[in-house]
């Protein structure tokens, strides 16, 4: 794989663009196979864990697996809050709306910052500190626009903030490995090792396989969730060619846009006055967190990874 930490120009536009595309349109129809055919959000999870495969082949391209225990505990910890978040997530997505739940999602760097200051010891910039003033803020408007039509079918806010977490904490774990010289790709081939480890779980909670289902429901969760899948090669390939400076924060932000416009076009509603406002500090306070960490002096190649995953993603 090429090296991460070298600019080639702007090559790195065209990927970048189909991952905010891929991730964009991803984001606002991964609830569709479950809202329209009653399809198993936990098929969804086995479904996503299998197209996981496609990504981890292309990152392992040239590269060596590193088969160091310190790279394997590491690599189990990132893959198993990385797919323990999407397991959730496509349970949040089946009872609350997506031009919500993914603003609230991409709040998780607040999650590692805070981490990388309580345990490391690290000291906040300012930008940090405004992104998570501003994050803090939109979890509290989220809360209050919660019970004012935007979502009143379920605890999507809880099951968001889960996924947020286990995503803040992926992050974290990234840039551990990064210090101890774990290269990208064996982690990422151990983030999908451990969503593959969770599909017996998922299946358990399913109960049993939904031979009911028609065929356009598993076709369609392919299609959603190789866009997932597909988008975190695109985003591997923009940091191959780009600054993490430039990519980082504006995959970070677009795509959520995406997202939101698609969803209030295709579901025809509108968020109310607090959740308007919490998007745009969710989606502010992230982006000023992302650039923030990846502007330090102290940039790790596997930060620019972590920046995609748990947006992301992956």
């Amino acid at each position: 794989m090429p090296d991460l930490t070298k600019p080639r120009g702007n090559r790195w536009i065209p990927y970048a663009g189909l991952l905010v595309l891929f991730w964009g349109v991803w984001g606002a129809f991964s609830g569709t196979p479950t809202s329209l055919y009653d399809y198993p959000n936990e098929m969804v999870y086995i479904l996503w864990a299998v197209t996981m495969i496609i990504p981890a082949a292309f990152a392992m391209r040239g590269q060596k697996l590193d088969r160091r225990p310190v790279a394997a505990l590491y690599g189990l910890i990132v893959g198993l809050t990385g797919a323990g978040g999407q397991l959730v997530l496509f349970k949040a997505l089946t009872i609350g709306p997506a031009y919500l739940i993914f603003p609230l999602i991409s709040i998780s760097p607040a999650i590692t910052v805070l981490m990388a200051v309580a345990i490391l010891r690290e000291r906040i910039r300012p930008l940090a500190t405004v992104g998570v003033v501003a994050a803090l803020a939109s979890i509290v408007l989220f809360s209050i626009s919660s019970g004012s039509g935007d979502a009143a079918t379920g605890p999507w806010l809880v099951l968001a903030l889960i996924v947020m977490i286990a995503w803040g904490v992926q992050a974290y774990y990234m840039k551990k490995a990064a210090t101890v010289g774990v290269n990208d790709a064996t982690t990422f081939v151990w983030m999908t090792i451990s969503g593959l480890l969770l599909v017996p779980v998922a299946w358990f909670m399913m109960g049993e396989f939904p031979s009911h289902a028609p065929w356009q429901a598993p076709a369609l969760t392919l299609g959603t969730q190789l866009l997932n899948a597909v988008g975190a090669l695109f985003l591997v390939m923009a940091l191959s060619r780009g600054k993490a400076t430039i990519v980082a924060p504006v995959t970070n932000a677009l795509a959520p846009v995406l997202t939101i416009i698609l969803s209030l076009i295709v579901y025809q509603t509108l968020p109310s006055v607090y959740g308007f406002i919490g998007i745009v500090l969710a989606i502010g306070g992230s982006t000023l967190m992302v650039y923030a960490d990846e502007s330090g002096p102290a940039t790790e190649v596997m930060g620019d990874v972590g920046a995609a995953v748990h947006s992301d993603r992956s």
